[in-house]
C-alpha cells in the first residue's frame, strides 16, 4: 500500500519539550511536484486541454484529410478508421506520489525505485483524461495507450489503468510499450506511430514530453524550439500537450541531456541557461 510522508520543516513541540527537526534539503523537484500534487491550476489546465481534444477530435471525424501522424501515415488514409495515441505517465496516469517519494528521500529518479512503484499500481488519473478518453470510445475512435515504461511492466500497467476505469479494447494489443518489440527498443516513438497508421488514420497524439510527438527532441534550447516552429499548425489541434513541469527533455537540455553529470553540475547549467533581467540603474 502506497503511504504518503508529510513532511515539517520546522521544530515539533510537544509539551513544551523539544521533540525532534526534520530537515529538508534542497531539492529540484519539489515546486514542481507541489504544483502538479496539489495545484487547482494544474488540475484546471489538463481540463482544459483535454476539453479542447474532444472539440479537435470532434473535427477529425469530419475532416477525412486530417491525421496527427504527418511522417508516420503515408497515402490512403482517408477511408482508415480513426485513432488516438495517449502517452501513459502524467498525460494518463499521474505518478506525482513516486515524484514525492524522490523529494521526501533527496533521490533521483532510479529504476530500482521506478519499477516497484509501476508495480504497486498506485497511479491516479489526470484530470480531464478519463473523460476524454471515454469521449473517444464512445466516438468510435480507437484508443492506444502508447508508454516508454517497458514491456514487463504492461500487466502492472494494464492492472492500474482498469482499476481506474480506463477502457483497454481487447481485440488487439493497443498497450504499446518500450521493448515490447525489438524495433520499439528505442524511446523513439515513431515505430509505434508508424504500427498505429498502418491500419488506422491516427487523427490525434496527446502527450506531456516532446517526445511523445518528435523524435527530435534530444537537441539543445534552440534546436528543440526549432523542431516545436516546424510542426507549428500541429499544437493545439492535432497534438496536444499536458504541462508536466516535474520531467522531461526540456530539463535535460539545459545540460546537454548528459545525466552523467552530478546534480550540482547540472543546476549550474541550468542557471547558465535562463535569460536573466538585468535591473539599470536610474
Amino acid at each position: 500500500m502506497l503511504r504518503t510522508l508529510k513532511l515539517t520543516a520546522f521544530t515539533v513541540l510537544v509539551g513544551g519539550t523539544l521533540a525532534g527537526c526534520i530537515s529538508t534539503p534542497q531539492n529540484d523537484l519539489l515546486n514542481a511536484t507541489l504544483w502538479t500534487q496539489k495545484s487547482v491550476e494544474f488540475k484546471a489546465n489538463s481540463m482544459a486541454m483535454y476539453e479542447l481534444a474532444k472539440i479537435k477530435l470532434d473535427e477529425s471525424l469530419v475532416d477525412k484529410n486530417w491525421t496527427g501522424a504527418p511522417d508516420e501515415q503515408g497515402e490512403n488514409y482517408s477511408g482508415k478508421p480513426p485513432a488516438v495515441m495517449l502517452d501513459v505517465d502524467e498525460t494518463v496516469l499521474d505518478n506525482s506520489a513516486y515524484e514525492a517519494w524522490l523529494v521526501a528521500n533527496n533521490e533521483s529518479y532510479s529504476s530500482k525505485t521506478w519499477v516497484p512503484f509501476v508495480r504497486s499500481e498506485t497511479s491516479t488519473p489526470v484530470a480531464g483524461s478519463l473523460d476524454f478518453i471515454k469521449y473517444a470510445e464512445s466516438k468510435g475512435v480507437k484508443v492506444f495507450y502508447v508508454s516508454n515504461r517497458k514491456g514487463p511492466q504492461e500487466e502492472a500497467t494494464r492492472n492500474n489503468l482498469k482499476t481506474l476505469g480506463y477502457p483497454i479494447d481487447t481485440s488487439e494489443d493497443t498497450v504499446l510499450l518500450r521493448k515490447e518489440k525489438e524495433a520499439w527498443n528505442s524511446s523513439k516513438k515513431s515505430p509505434r506511430r508508424a504500427h498505429i497508421t498502418e491500419n488506422y488514420r491516427l487523427v490525434m497524439v496527446v502527450g506531456d514530453n516532446f517526445s511523445d510527438f518528435v523524435d527530435d527532441y534530444k537537441g539543445s534550447i534552440d534546436e528543440r524550439k526549432a523542431v516545436l516552429d516546424k510542426y507549428d499548425d500541429m499544437w493545439g489541434s492535432k497534438w496536444i500537450m499536458i504541462s508536466n513541469p516535474m520531467y522531461g527533455s526540456w530539463e535535460s537540455a539545459a545540460f546537454g541531456h548528459n545525466w552523467g553529470l552530478t546534480s550540482a553540475e547540472r543546476r549550474k547549467l541550468k542557471h547558465q541557461s535562463l535569460d536573466v533581467w538585468v535591473p539599470t540603474e536610474e
